[in-house]
């Protein structure tokens, strides 16, 4: 395990003053990083609030530009923030300039995001609840914010796609509602706490689903007949999209013809591993086969929280020390269900000082009781350990190594998402997927990550569709085609799976392509160091760098920076 430590410089006090500057901006950030104090607030969403965020993002860049390295920390902590902060000006821009339209998707948005605060609260305390009810208590207000923001872009003529108006729409009535919103549950989970508390409570749920409601109405009313059919958002928009989500820039056709290239790879494993779990048969049939089998069934939501919670906790055991160097507060992790019903499954760091572990959450969707673990253990690596529980817990752990911002705030999906794919293939390379019915589980996952990359790219950027769907100009039929073919997946998850890749351009990708930036760095990486190359020397150094950018993170491999 690394155990220098350095001393704080210049560089670390900007990085470390723009968190706190970004924190006391997004109070939702911060308790999403585990910093306390900001837990009864909700985050200015009006436009003002973006232009806040873009001038601190622009302060901080403005102050790197005096400030001198004086190690490689500070080297990959200044090209970092500049590649990171730089796209959060680009971005902000333009929205701000009425070029692109407040953001509004089914995922990753202003209502999924005050939606899904509350599951990350502590709620052990009566003092914890006060919070919880000052907070729901703001939610009025900050929706009415947002929807002043999507009003001021669409007079810009910026409207998201009507798509992603509707179905955030029925998000927010699913939230106002008496049967599926996630605010109810709160009521519930405060049943010990004292009368008057309760009441409160009872009183800022009302006031926060009404606010759902509200929103659901504007959206409909107001912003759904000035949408656009269209779901693509262009080629010079995408570019931006994509640099953000992978801290690189790739060759966007090389990439689209790569994914079918890929695609067809991992059908090829699909059939040779269904031929392996029953001669003769398809992937279809091989599929309906491992549903039906009760060696791989869970009954109940408590039976899915337990076996993921053994499973994660399994890995931890095995690869600590022969793999990986885990830290003892990073050994443990939380499996948890998440009171929203959406159907997602993520992961949240722990907070700086480990009071608050890393968890995995399993949104699961209503009426939902049955479970194949053959679909679901190659999730577990991936959520877990060596996926984003490793990356991400032993990154906040450095605190000898990294500054705050880097240990907190440094993320990139292409790294994240990328590691944790790679992760799902390094379980297979040790033996953990030789079992047919695992490995399928694993090759469907990658088979959906690999069929996205076509559709968001070929959506977004206009190339034409693949000859399997009829070629020519991709439309929603070609693409959910494309994708029910190669995703073993119930049709509910994939009506998302399809909304969600054609209302946040680039961001699905770059699971997959961020995988690839990983294998190729780890090759060259093996091809420089020839017979000294290990492979968990390798581990530990890429994963002490933390989670910037993959171009910066190749550089800083490298020695190029």
């Amino acid at each position: 395990m690394t155990t220098q430590s350095r001393t704080a410089t210049d560089i670390d006090r900007i990085a470390e003053a723009h968190l706190d500057a970004t924190v006391a901006l997004s109070p939702l950030e911060a308790t999403y990083l585990g910093v306390t104090g900001r837990d009864a607030e909700i985050d200015d969403l009006s436009l003002d609030g973006l232009r806040a965020q873009r001038e601190q993002a622009a302060a901080t860049l403005a102050a790197l530009e005096g400030a001198r390295p004086v190690d490689d920390t500070d080297r990959v902590t200044v090209a970092a923030l500049r590649e990171r902060l730089g796209l959060e000006v680009e971005l902000a821009d333009l929205v701000l300039s009425g070029r692109a339209p407040v953001e509004l998707n089914v995922i990753a948005s202003a209502p999924q995001a005050v939606r899904d605060i509350f599951d990350l609260m502590p709620k052990d305390t009566e003092e914890q609840w006060e919070t919880v009810v000052a907070r729901l208590r703001a939610v009025p207000e900050a929706l009415r914010q947002y929807s002043s923001a999507l009003a001021w872009s669409a007079g810009q003529g910026q409207v998201p796609p009507v798509r992603q108006v509707r179905a955030v729409a029925a998000q927010c009535r699913d939230q106002a509602g008496d049967t599926a919103s996630s605010f109810d549950a709160l009521t519930g989970e405060a049943s010990d706490q004292p009368e008057p508390l309760r009441a409160d409570l009872a009183e800022a749920v009302a006031g926060a689903k009404a606010a759902f409601g509200e929103l659901a109405a504007y959206l409909t009313g107001e912003l759904e007949p000035r949408a656009p059919e269209s779901d693509a958002c262009g080629q010079e928009r995408y570019r931006l999209h994509s640099r953000s989500f992978l801290g690189a820039d790739i060759d966007l056709e090389e990439t689209y013809r790569w994914g079918q290239e890929e695609l067809a790879r991992i059908t090829r494993l699909m059939e040779e591993t269904a031929e392996q779990i029953r001669p003769g048969a398809s992937v279809d049939e091989a599929v309906a086969l491992l549903d039906a089998d009760p060696a791989y069934a869970l009954e109940g939501t408590e039976a899915l929280r337990g076996w993921m919670q053994v499973k994660a906790d399994e890995a931890v055991r095995e690869l600590a020390g022969t793999q990986f160097d885990v830290p003892e507060p990073v050994r443990r992790i939380e499996c948890m269900i998440a009171p929203s019903q959406t159907g997602g499954i993520y992961y949240t760091g722990p907070s700086e000082d480990f009071s608050r572990p890393g968890r995995m959450w399993w949104s699961v969707p209503q009426g939902v009781t049955r479970f194949s673990t053959w679909r679901e253990l190659t999730t577990v690596y991936h959520e877990g350990v060596p996926g984003h529980h490793l990356q991400i817990a032993q990154t906040v752990y450095r605190s000898e190594l990294l500054n705050r911002w880097r240990r907190l705030a440094s993320w990139t999906s292409g790294h994240g998402e990328g590691w944790a794919l790679y992760a799902e293939w390094l379980m297979a390379d040790l033996g953990h997927m030789d079992d047919p019915g695992n490995r399928m589980g694993l090759l469907g996952g990658q088979s959906l990550r690999a069929a996205r990359v076509v559709i968001d790219i070929g959506v977004h950027c206009g190339f034409e569709a693949p000859a399997e769907v009829g070629g020519g100009e991709w439309t929603y039929d070609k693409a959910w085609r494309f994708l029910t073919a190669h995703a073993p997946e119930n049709e509910e998850s994939l009506r998302f799976e399809l909304d969600r890749y054609l209302g946040w351009p680039g961001q699905a990708p770059s699971y997959k392509i961020g995988e690839r930036l990983w294998l190729e760095l780890r090759e060259e990486c093996r091809r420089r160091e020839g017979d000294a190359f290990d492979l968990q020397a390798f581990h530990r150094r890429t994963l002490d760098i933390g989670g910037v950018g993959l171009d910066t993170l190749r550089a800083a491999v490298l020695g190029e920076l």
